[in-house]
């Protein structure tokens, strides 16, 4: 039998970090996942380690809001330090995004006291949250019973799910034809987490299967309960997810151009017909790295922008309108294209630059596009170019939806 989670809060509250100091906060842990992770893409599998460093480094708190004792980061410092953590793994980067993203559903979508209770249960007991809300996968199935609701069927896709103390679920209920979205233990009665993840890329991000079998859902930890139609303010948490997509992009593009740097300057031999005796002096490599410093650093600023667009709008808290909405859905699907094109691109053509000594196993230098590759399918770019090109030739917002 499930039961309801309690949490007694405490009078401390701490200051709101600034992002110099997240940034700081974050450097030791990038670096930390850095050393390993050639050795670790190649293995796959669960970072249990890793994510315990995450853990004790303190990141677990920076979305959470002050008044909650959180670090009360804004969501532009997240994404910088998402970014720092995804130029050094960015299957790590993505564990950890995607608990910040648990999080904010339950700021968006949950009452004053299930945020009172859930953050300060976080905070108190540590709790690394996983995702099993797929919205595209229906195969869960809530029916109403004496406490609330039963779940039966399964999530796939479920990120961060392996070793996770708590899951945000979505489940569709059948009588009125929509979904929930509530959270659950990991460990309750009936949850079984499977560790079958197995893509190419983005080997540890433990996104696996999820199945539930006769799970009893308490009706206070339901965050949104079935027939609810969200406010505009509700509807950013997925653009919150798509924020979170576009800066993991861009990590592995700055990441793999940096990588690309440093095996120029310290290992690659100068093509024998360019007159050089370093490859970094030989024009073609200088001209080819300045196309790709010009692929990231517009999704840099697109994406710094569209981060500052949506802490306005969150800001707004319940006077946001459609419009304002619409604003940041434009915004971030700019984002989206430019560090997808960015991302796929330079861990792509940075071999051209390095050589074919540079695709020995030993380098791993093939980890950022694979990682990009499985990433970048997450939904299709096209539609974000839909809807950034509908809306300058008509005006139109993107229809708010799990993806726009």
């Amino acid at each position: 039998m499930s039961t309801v989670l309690q949490f007694t809060p405490t009078s401390s509250r701490p200051s709101a970090l600034s992002q110099a100091d997240a940034l700081a906060l974050a450097e030791p842990v990038a670096q930390a996942l850095a050393a390993t992770a050639i050795e670790r893409d190649r293995a796959g599998g669960h970072a249990a380690a890793e994510r315990e460093r995450i853990r004790q480094s303190g990141l677990l708190a920076l979305t959470i809001p002050t008044e909650h004792g959180g670090l009360g980061a804004s969501w532009p410092t997240f994404y910088r330090v998402l970014r720092r953590l995804a130029q050094a793994d960015s299957a790590l980067a993505h564990v950890f995004a995607f608990h910040h993203l648990q999080l904010a559903g339950v700021l968006l979508y949950g009452t004053a006291e299930q945020q009172e209770r859930l953050l300060g249960l976080t905070l108190s007991q540590r709790w690394f949250w996983g995702n099993a809300l797929n919205p595209l996968d229906k195969r869960l199935a809530a029916t109403d019973s004496p406490v609330g609701y039963r779940l039966d069927g399964v999530k796939s896709f479920a990120s961060g799910s392996v070793g996770s103390d708590m899951l945000t679920i979505s489940a569709w209920h059948a009588a009125t034809h929509s979904p929930l979205i509530a959270v659950l233990p990991t460990q309750a009665d009936g949850i079984t987490v499977h560790a079958d993840w197995d893509a190419f890329g983005q080997r540890q991000t433990d996104s696996g299967t999820v199945s539930f079998e006769a799970v009893a859902l308490p009706r206070a930890d339901v965050l949104q309960r079935p027939g609810t139609t969200p406010t505009p303010r509700a509807t950013l948490r997925s653009q919150i997810a798509q924020l979170i997509m576009a800066n993991l992009y861009l990590g592995i593009a700055q990441g793999a151009l940096a990588a690309g740097v440093r095996f120029n300057r310290e290992e690659a031999r100068p093509w024998f017909q360019s007159g050089v005796t370093a490859s970094v002096d030989d024009p073609f490599v200088q001209h080819r790295y300045g196309e790709l410093r010009l692929l990231v650093r517009p999704a840099e600023a697109v994406a710094d922008a569209a981060a500052d667009t949506l802490q306005q709008a969150l800001d707004e808290g319940a006077a946001l309108t459609a419009a304002g909405r619409g604003q940041v859905a434009i915004a971030i699907a700019e984002a989206k294209v430019l560090a997808h094109r960015a991302a796929v691109e330079v861990s792509s053509q940075l071999f051209e630059l390095t050589g074919a000594r540079s695709t020995s196993a030993r380098y791993g230098l093939d980890r950022f596009w694979r990682n990009a590759r499985v990433h970048t399918l997450h939904d299709p770019v096209d539609y974000k170019l839909r809807d950034i090109g509908r809306h300058a030739l008509s005006g139109e917002w993107p229809e708010p939806s799990a993806y726009s």
